[in-house]
């Protein structure tokens, strides 16, 4: 099963210098958990709704580890997604199989992965619709054994 018939598009999308104020806004109204960071058409980055509370600060959060790198924290509508973003972002193409995304995304534990074809955002699949994809498998065909 291809890719292209389960991924979502158009894409939720933020530029790498806006604010993670205005990403959360977005991630907020349009209840998704991760944003691609798009310059021209092209994946840059993917910053995800962790990293956007990550920069917001809490008044109740233990202060950082020292062992693990310090998340950019401030004004939210100061700090831009650019500072809070995944860079080595993981793609695959529309052509790409169901079963190559969802091993990916367990291997790497990731949520979502953009889809790319010629090197531009075409879509994404996320968690929510490897789940549907699943549904339908069982709905659709009875004789999958269930144990």
């Amino acid at each position: 099963m291809r890719i292209s018939f389960w991924m979502k598009h158009p894409v939720y999308t933020v530029r790498p210098l806006d604010s993670v104020r205005h990403a959360r806004e977005i991630l907020t109204a349009k209840r998704v958990n991760q944003l691609p960071v798009v310059v021209d058409g092209r994946v840059v980055g993917i910053i995800s709704d962790r990293d956007v509370r990550d920069v917001f600060p809490s008044v109740v959060a233990p202060p950082p580890s020292h062992h693990r790198p310090r998340t950019p924290t401030g004004d939210p509508a100061v700090v831009t997604v650019e500072m809070a973003m995944t860079t080595n972002v993981l793609t695959l193409t529309p052509t790409d199989s169901v079963t190559d995304a969802a091993r990916l995304m367990r291997s790497e534990r990731i949520g979502a992965v953009p889809i790319v074809e010629a090197g531009r955002l075409v879509g994404i699949l996320t968690r929510s619709d490897l789940l549907d994809c699943l549904v339908d498998a069982i709905s659709t065909n009875a004789t999958l054994p269930v144990s």
